[in-house]
């Protein structure tokens, strides 16, 4: 026997088929299943309106609540449109992979992600080389070839981008179903836009260096209709486009990649703490041979680097022993993203 609650079940069975979805193609389909239900019984009295959308949504959500499941949306970063999907709320949102991958394609899958989010430049991309190099990073048997079709299988399940010039960059369905990882792993790398709050992986930065001022492309063109200053530091940007900063692949410069990124976590005085940083990993970083100093460092990071907290402390003698000799310790990037100049 049909009820009013079959929309919900038909409408959620037709959305699960179909990933990620405009707002125009969920609405039809929230429009057809009435329909369906309602031609097995008549007499049923279902409320459908067009405009009465948000409340479908909040009703539906409701429903889903005990199973840790919403029906998000977001906005597609390249053409603003609305987008929505059946997300997974539980605390590791990432598994939601484990239906399709293996446990070594998930980590692969990590560490790209990890690549991508550290991006110099605010460009959050990386090069298929660089992806592919990642998996000599991956506890996994997988050979190159193996990932570079696991790279074809993320993109055509809609988890990377490709562009193009062959760089891979986060979907609009990684956005929306894996913000609450992204945002709690990577807390310094997140932008957000100024205008809407939403994640900033592709868009527009103000040219002022000290300005905060990060826009998706389609709220920085509503913007440019009704005014052509800055909304944050008020600056004038004139009708030249060119002079803006730019975030995504477009602010991709040629040799960023020749180190690989590593966030690396590290236990502060109080307990755990997490640090983000960049280096640079090259083979010929260490001589075959320790100096004296080298030696006598190791010997005082051993002895001082049992307890929690005192990795940055050996990290401090290091240096100071080495500028001692004459040497010149290795450059170490900041662990917080800083607003380009």
């Amino acid at each position: 026997m049909v009820s009013s609650n079959d929309v919900q079940k038909l409408f959620l069975q037709a959305v699960a088929s179909r990933r990620i979805l405009s707002k125009q193609v969920a609405a039809k389909i929230w429009y057809k299943c009435v329909e369906a239900v309602q031609a097995v019984d008549e007499t049923l009295e279902i409320e459908y309106r067009e405009n009465k959308w948000d409340e479908w949504v909040n009703r539906l959500n409701a429903a889903l609540e005990p199973l840790a499941i919403e029906f998000a949306h977001v906005f597609d970063e390249a053409t603003g449109k609305d987008m929505y999907a059946l997300v997974n709320r539980k605390s590791d949102e990432i598994a939601q992979l484990a239906s399709d991958y293996t446990a070594g394609e998930i980590m692969y899958f990590r560490a790209i992600l990890e690549q991508i989010m550290l991006a110099p430049n605010e460009s959050y991309c990386v090069s298929s080389l660089a992806a592919l190099r990642e998996v000599n990073h991956v506890q996994t048997t997988m050979t190159k070839s193996q990932a570079q079709h696991v790279l074809g299988s993320f993109v055509a399940r809609g988890w990377l981008l490709k562009s193009p010039k062959g760089r891979y960059s986060l979907s609009t369905r990684t956005i929306l179903e894996l913000q609450p990882y992204l945002r709690s792993t990577y807390p310094d790398e997140v932008l957000e836009c100024t205008i809407c709050f939403e994640m900033v992986t592709s868009g527009y930065a103000c040219f002022t260096p000290a300005c905060k001022l990060r826009l998706h492309n389609h709220c920085y063109k509503n913007h440019r209709r009704m005014r052509s200053d800055c909304p944050t530091c008020k600056v004038e940007w004139g009708e030249d486009d060119s002079k803006l900063l730019r975030v995504g692949e477009q602010a991709f410069k040629d040799g960023q990649e020749k180190g690989r990124r590593v966030r690396s976590v590290e236990a502060d005085e109080d307990g755990d703490g997490e640090e983000d940083e960049e280096q640079s990993q090259s083979q010929s970083r260490e001589p075959s041979e320790p100096s004296q100093s080298q030696t006598k460092v190791k010997k005082e990071k051993t002895t001082k680097g049992k307890g929690k907290g005192k990795k940055k402390v050996a990290e401090s003698d290091e240096d100071e022993e080495m500028e001692e000799d004459g040497e010149t310790p290795p450059p170490r990037t900041q662990g917080k993203r800083k607003a380009r100049s």
